[in-house]
């Protein structure tokens, strides 16, 4: 559900688009339970929501949301067995089993659980948990991924193939901080995609990231002693606080120092800042919480000048120790170049293998601190050939271009 022009050409009254966001997971996990059939039970909530897109936005909501909802999707389901061999012991299955009430679970964490399962790849949980827990349509999730709603679907029906033999239910105690990390893990890779968007024309796909965001909060709510769950959701609002001032009114990306800090948003930085308060109080100090640190002291410095650039190298010295990630090795360089000099950064770059451009833009970026035009121009030009990012592009383009003017100036 996207809002004023999702759903084809409906125009979905923002209460009525969150009404339904909120209610698609439970009413799946209400058909699922019941009827044992997750992929059919997806498919009927999917044909339901687009109903109620309509018939909601025409009428107003009925007093009983859930229970029509889940009317709805349950008729569409039995009409989907219908049309299947097996229909009548299926229709004997739904006629022996009582009916449950409509409003007596919330299975919400049931099936964003599933829909992260470890078994999927990282793109396909996150496009299955788009479609099944945020309710988006498959061709709103494609327009997201960028890909032909052609592709999308045939992804999306493979993940649920794979969770379709899974038990619906909460995972055993052993089992579940396992499957929550897994969750955690899509969530992150959801909302980085949509903060700053790998490919495209836009910086930013703002229904994955605020979709990520609306997800790790109910996570959070449901588990709110988990702390690196409570470290996640910090981490997304003190990151997407930022967004405001990352473009200018043409769409060209900002970079952190050059940003007016007085239009990132202040109400995100302070619950952001209280939520990682909150997960320092207990647990080990995992991943998402030295990120969030590293985010919070960002955006507590009034200016580019003040940040305090020794411990965020110290973060992330220790978020390197943690993850083993190269990435973190090349975000070290930048904050070590900025505490200790360009050579300083350098240094620390050597012996990073990491593919893509990043390491090229990071290595130009720092030769062009340090006075060194002709490598800053050939990691540049390298960068941009691998950038895939239009609005990334044009900023490695401008900065190489102004770059080369001074020389010759």
């Amino acid at each position: 559900m996207a809002g004023a022009g999702g759903r084809g050409a409906l125009n979905v009254p923002p209460e009525v688009e969150g009404l339904l966001r909120e209610l698609a997971p439970q009413v799946l996990g209400t058909l699922a339970r019941r009827f044992g059939d997750f992929s059919t039970a997806e498919d009927a909530v999917q044909e339901a929501l687009l109903a109620a897109a309509t018939h909601w936005s025409r009428d107003g909501v009925p007093v009983n949301p859930r229970g029509w909802l889940t009317q709805t999707a349950t008729r569409r389901m039995i009409d989907a067995w219908r049309s299947d061999q097996a229909r009548e012991s299926r229709e004997r299955l739904v006629a022996a089993e009582p009916a449950r009430e409509a409003q007596d679970e919330d299975d919400t964490l049931v099936v964003l659980l599933l829909c992260c399962h470890p078994s999927l790849t990282p793109a396909s949980a996150i496009a299955l948990t788009l479609r099944a827990v945020g309710g988006l349509t498959t061709a709103e999730v494609a327009r997201a991924f960028l890909v032909p709603e052609p592709t999308m679907a045939q992804r999306i029906s493979r993940a649920k193939r794979i969770v379709a033999g899974e038990r619906f239910a909460l995972p055993t105690p052993d089992e579940l901080p396992a499957r929550l990390r897994s969750v955690r893990h899509v969530l992150y890779l959801m909302f980085n995609e949509g903060y700053a968007a790998t490919g495209g024309p836009t910086l930013h796909r703002t229904e994955l990231s605020d979709e990520a965001i609306r997800l790790i909060r109910t996570l959070h709510a449901s588990r709110p002693d988990d702390s690196e769950t409570t470290a996640l959701l910090a981490l997304m609002l003190l990151d997407d606080a930022r967004r405001p001032a990352r473009t200018d009114a043409t769409g060209a990306l900002v970079p952190l120092p050059d940003q007016d800090r007085s239009r990132w948003d202040h109400a995100l930085i302070a619950e952001g800042t209280a939520l990682l308060d909150e997960s320092s109080g207990h647990g080990v100090v995992g991943e998402y919480r030295l990120q969030a640190a590293i985010a919070s002291l960002h955006d507590h410095a009034a200016h580019a000048r003040d940040t305090d650039w020794p411990q965020i190298v110290a973060l992330y010295g220790l978020l390197e120790k943690v993850t083993g990630n190269p990435v973190v090795t090349v975000n070290r360089a930048v904050a070590t170049a900025m505490a200790e000099g360009p050579r300083a950064g350098l240094a620390v770059l050597d012996g990073v293998d990491l593919p893509g451009h990043r390491v090229d833009a990071v290595r130009a970026h720092l030769h062009e601190m340090a006075g060194d035009v002709p490598e800053a121009l050939a990691h540049y030009g390298a960068a941009i050939a691998g950038a895939t990012s239009v609005p990334e592009r044009e900023h490695l383009v401008a900065r190489a271009a102004r770059l080369r003017a001074s020389a010759l100036g």
